[in-house]
C-alpha cells in the first residue's frame, strides 16, 4: 500500500516566516491535520504544487506579513489556482484595508488575529474542514442527480432549496415602495422562460444577484451558475475561458480544458461587464448564441450546449451600437430582456435594512461580536449618495466592524470620504435658485427639483440618457421623477 493510500486527515499548509510560529501551530494542529510548512510564499507554493494530487490540501493558513510579499497577494494566486482550498489569514495586525482587500480579492474565509489561542485556532480549522467538505458534496450532487435515489434526491431538494432562499427573490432586501420592487416583480415574470436577459446599471448595484436570482427561480436551477467578467480577461484568454481548448492548441496547452460554456451546459452562464469585449470576439459569443454550438481551440469538432446567457453593463450599450462599437445583432441577441437596477442612492428607504444584513455577515466575517449602528452613524449612512452603490456600503461597514471597540458602531468609525460626502444643505442666498419659490416646504423642494430637471432636459434637447447621466440618475429614475412632477415622460 502506497504511503499516499495512508493518509486519512485532511491537509493544511503553513505559511509563515517565523520558525517557532510554524512549530507551535505545526504542534496545535498535528492531532487533526497533516501539516504542511512553508517559511515563504514561493515555497508554498511550491509545496502545492508537488502534493496537490496526493495531499488532499483544504486549507491554506497564512501569515500576512512576510519578506518579499503578503499573505493577501499569496492567497490571491491561491485562490486563481486552486479555488477550492479554504483560505485563512493570521495576523498580529488589523489594517482594515489588509482585511477588505483580502475579502474582496483572495476570498479569505477568515481573519485570524495574533497572538492566538491553541483551541480557538483549532476550532477555526475544524469548521474550514468542514466547510471545504459541504463545497466538494455540492458539487457532486448536481452530477449525481439523473441517478439519485429517492433519499439522495431528497438531500438534493433540500440543498437546492437553500439555494433558492440565500439567491433566489427572497435575498433581495428592500422596504415597501422601494425602486427594486419592479426589478424583482419583472424577475419573477421571466424567470420561467429561455430568454437571453440583459441587466444594466451601475458598478456595485446588485447585477450579478439579479442574474443569480433569475436562475434560481427559473427551471434551471438545479443546474450550474457559472459567472465570467469580460471586463477582467483579454479576448485572447476569454475565448479558452469561454470555450475551452485542446491538449497543443497553443503553447502551454498541456492537457484538455472544459470551458465555461460546457460548464453552464443545462444551466445559466453570467457574462458580467459584456460592454467591454472586442468586436471580434463578438462575432464568435453570437454565432453560440445564435446556432447552440461552438468549438474549442483546437478542436475540429463542434460541441453543443443548451445554456441561458444573461449578460450585465454599467456601459450604454445603445450609444455603443450607435457608434459601432458593440454590433447591433449580438446586442438584440442578448438584450431580449432589459432589467435596469437602481443605484442605492435611488433607493434610501432601503439602506437601514441593507447595512443591518451587512453587519451581520461583516461580523460573522471577521469573527467580531457587534449589536448594531448608533442613531448618528445610521443617520451619516443614509445622507452619504454611495457612488459605488451596495459594494461600497459593504466595505465601508467591514471596514468600520474591523475597527470597532464596542459592540455599538459610533459615527467616529465613519469613513471621512462619508463624512465629507453627505448632502448638502441648499444655500438661502440671493441669486439661489431657491429664492422665489412660494408654498409648503414640499412643494418648494418640487419646484426646485423641476427647474433643475428642465435645465437638464434643454441642454441635452430633450436626451433623457443624457440628461440622467449628467444628474447622476438612472434613465428609468428620471422617468420616474418627471412622471411623479407632472412633466413630459414619454
Amino acid at each position: 500500500m502506497s504511503q499516499a493510500s495512508l493518509r486519512r486527515l485532511p491537509a493544511v499548509l503553513v505559511v509563515d516566516d517565523e520558525l517557532r510560529s510554524q512549530e507551535a501551530l505545526h504542534r496545535t494542529l498535528e492531532e487533526d491535520f497533516e501539516v504542511f510548512c512553508a517559511s515563504s510564499a514561493a515555497e508554498g507554493m511550491e509545496i502545492l504544487e508537488k502534493e496537490q494530487s496526493t495531499a488532499a490540501f483544504r486549507i491554506v493558513l497564512c501569515d500576512q506579513r512576510m519578506p518579499g510579499t503578503t499573505g493577501v497577494a499569496f492567497l490571491k494566486e491561491v485562490r486563481h489556482r486552486w479555488p477550492d482550498i479554504i483560505r485563512i489569514i493570521l495576523s498580529g495586525y488589523t489594517d482594515a484595508e489588509d482585511i477588505i482587500t483580502g475579502v474582496n480579492e483572495a476570498g479569505i474565509w477568515q481573519y485570524l488575529l495574533k497572538p492566538w489561542q491553541p483551541e480557538q485556532l483549532l476550532l477555526s480549522l475544524q469548521r474550514a474542514a468542514e466547510v471545504w467538505r459541504l463545497q466538494q458534496e455540492n458539487q457532486r450532487l448536481s452530477l449525481d442527480l439523473r441517478t439519485a435515489e429517492p433519499v439522495l434526491r431528497k438531500r438534493v431538494d433540500s440543498k437546492q432549496q437553500k439555494a433558492r432562499s440565500s439567491f433566489g427573490l427572497s435575498a433581495f432586501i428592500r422596504a415597501q415602495g422601494s425602486p427594486i420592487e419592479p426589478v424583482c416583480d419583472m424577475i419573477e415574470r421571466i424567470a420561467p422562460y429561455d430568454l437571453s436577459v440583459m441587466v444594466t446599471g451601475e458598478s456595485g448595484t446588485g447585477k450579478e444577484m439579479v442574474a443569480r436570482a433569475i436562475h434560481y427561480e427559473s427551471r434551471r436551477a438545479d443546474k450550474a451558475f457559472v459567472t465570467e467578467n469580460c471586463g477582467a480577461v483579454p479576448d485572447s484568454l476569454l475565448e479558452s475561458e469561454l470555450f475551452g481548448y485542446k491538449r497543443g492548441a497553443f503553447t502551454g496547452a498541456v492537457e484538455d480544458r472544459v470551458g465555461l460554456f460546457q460548464q453552464a451546459d443545462g444551466g445559466t452562464l453570467f457574462l458580467d461587464e459584456i460592454g467591454e469585449t472586442s468586436p471580434a470576439f463578438q462575432v464568435k459569443l453570437l454565432r453560440v448564441l445564435q446556432e447552440g454550438e461552438y468549438r474549442p481551440l483546437g478542436s475540429n469538432r463542434s460541441v453543443h450546449v443548451d445554456v441561458r446567457v444573461i449578460a450585465a453593463t454599467n456601459r450604454d450599450l445603445e450609444d455603443d451600437v450607435r457608434t459601432g462599437r458593440f454590433r447591433e445583432d449580438l446586442f438584440y441577441r442578448l438584450a431580449t430582456i432589459s432589467l435596469h437596477v437602481p443605484p442605492l442612492r435611488e433607493r434610501p428607504m432601503d439602506l437601514p435594512l441593507l447595512a443591518r444584513r451587512l453587519l451581520a455577515s461583516s461580523a460573522v466575517t471577521l469573527g467580531k461580536v457587534v449589536s448594531g449602528f448608533s442613531e448618528e452613524t445610521l443617520a451619516g449612512l443614509t445622507r452619504y449618495r454611495w457612488p459605488g452603490n451596495v459594494r461600497e456600503l459593504q466595505n465601508e461597514i467591514l471596514r468600520m466592524v474591523a475597527l470597532a471597540e464596542s459592540p455599538t458602531l459610533g459615527a467616529d468609525l465613519l469613513s471621512q470620504r462619508v463624512l465629507n460626502g453627505a448632502l448638502p444643505r441648499v444655500a438661502m442666498v440671493a441669486g439661489s435658485p431657491a429664492v422665489g419659490l412660494s408654498g409648503s416646504l414640499r412643494q418648494r423642494m418640487d419646484q426646485l427639483e423641476m427647474q433643475v430637471l428642465q435645465d437638464a432636459m434643454q441642454r441635452h434637447a430633450g436626451n433623457k440618457s443624457r440628461a440622467a447621466r449628467e444628474l447622476g440618475l438612472s434613465r428609468v429614475g428620471l422617468r420616474s421623477k418627471l412622471a411623479r412632477l407632472g412633466m413630459d415622460a414619454s
